[in-house]
């Protein structure tokens, strides 16, 4: 079912971010933007705003409903919320209406919702676009996956693009697009799986090729520049990096410690050197060096300790490089951090301006 509605609602004023140098903030390259959120609160779910000042500090700046429902609970996934179109458009799940929604993103950074659109399954969990292609995660049922191609500010369905997971009770956290959007991966906890398909120039996806994950409960990942997924495996709190091929994910580095507790969401500096992932039980955030080749060294155990009782779950490095911020939950505040050489972490102001159960994250 698809919806129309135009919402109301402003946004500090922001603009566009530049590239600065791989790996490393500096105050002159530093540009205002924009971090998002969703609170997936079942009686209505909303997109919730933060301005970013050149210093990396966040203010509220609005509230804007989805039109649908979040599931109330934690979606226990990474991508609930993602821009595409160079941060033109912004997409958000609605795990309790089983919908998602597209916003267009205002010069201000405000956004006005332009579709609402079924997600193909139930409870779906997780985004990733690459050119005009939009694929969710659903996680209720048997989950599955389905393509959309997107034009003019709506979704529409791709025949025929509905695949299935491994098996059911799969337990996935997430899908997201190779660098180069030929393949699509999804994580599955419960099978210590992951799955890779193969998408074709019609945008649809093949069959699932199943590999086993090289540690147990994979959770979040992200892509180098070289289509290399950095995979979090929560349960041993290690990284493991992957080759995509006509075989699956072979493994690169196998369950590289992060010395934290329940790794679970990653994310990469946009040069492709740096991963850093979210200890979300040790209230760290550890970083990797990546090889050219996608293998893994840890840099920092604790690039950023993010306090006890802090719960860091999703996390995002801004265009540029320069900050990283984090969901964190246990204190319901989204936390900033500067990025610096050699991947350690330094505090900015954040913000305690989140509700409980706020998932997902994109920057600008």
């Amino acid at each position: 079912m698809r919806h129309r509605q135009l919402i109301g609602g402003f946004a500090a004023l922001g603009m566009a971010l530049a590239v600065a140098a791989p790996g490393v903030a500096a105050a002159h390259d530093a540009r205002a933007g924009f971090v998002y959120t969703e609170t997936n609160a079942a009686g209505g779910n909303a997109v919730l705003a933060f301005s970013r000042d050149s210093g990396g500090r966040l203010t509220p700046a609005g509230s804007f409903s989805t039109g649908g429902q979040g599931s109330g609970t934690g979606l226990g996934s990474q991508g609930a919320v993602i821009l595409a179109g160079h941060g033109h458009w912004l997409f958000a799940v609605n795990a309790g209406s089983n919908d998602i929604s597209v916003f267009r993103v205002r010069g201000d950074g405000g956004l006005t919702l332009t579709d609402r659109t079924d997600a193909a399954g139930s409870a779906p969990i997780s985004l990733t676009s690459s050119a005009d292609l939009v694929y969710a995660l659903d996680a209720g049922g048997a989950g599955n996956i389905a393509g959309f191609r997107f034009a003019d500010g709506d979704l529409h369905p791709i025949p025929g693009s509905q695949r299935p997971l491994s098996s059911t009770n799969t337990g996935p956290a997430e899908v997201a697009f190779s660098t180069d959007g030929r393949h699509l991966v999804v994580t599955e906890k419960t099978t210590s799986q992951l799955d890779t398909y193969r998408v074709d120039r019609r945008g649809r996806a093949g069959a699932p090729v199943t590999t086993a994950s090289a540690g147990p409960v994979p959770f979040g990942f992200a892509f180098d520049t070289r289509n290399h997924p950095i995979v979090s495996e929560a349960a041993n709190s290690t990284l493991s990096s992957y080759r995509l091929g006509a075989g699956g994910a072979t493994v690169v580095s196998a369950s590289v410690p992060t010395g934290g507790i329940a790794a679970c969401w990653v994310a990469i500096s946009p040069d492709g050197r740096w991963a850093f992932d979210s200890n979300a039980h040790g209230g760290t955030i550890s970083s990797f060096a990546i090889g050219h080749d996608g293998t893994l060294a840890l840099a920092h155990s604790v690039a950023a300790d993010t306090g006890t009782g802090s719960t860091p779950l999703d996390l995002a490095v801004t265009p540029d490089g320069g900050y990283l911020y984090v969901v964190e939950a246990g204190t319901n505040s989204l936390g900033g951090y500067r990025v610096r050489a050699g991947g350690s972490l330094t505090a900015v102001p954040g913000t305690t301006a989140l509700p409980a159960g706020a998932t997902g994250l994109a920057v600008s």
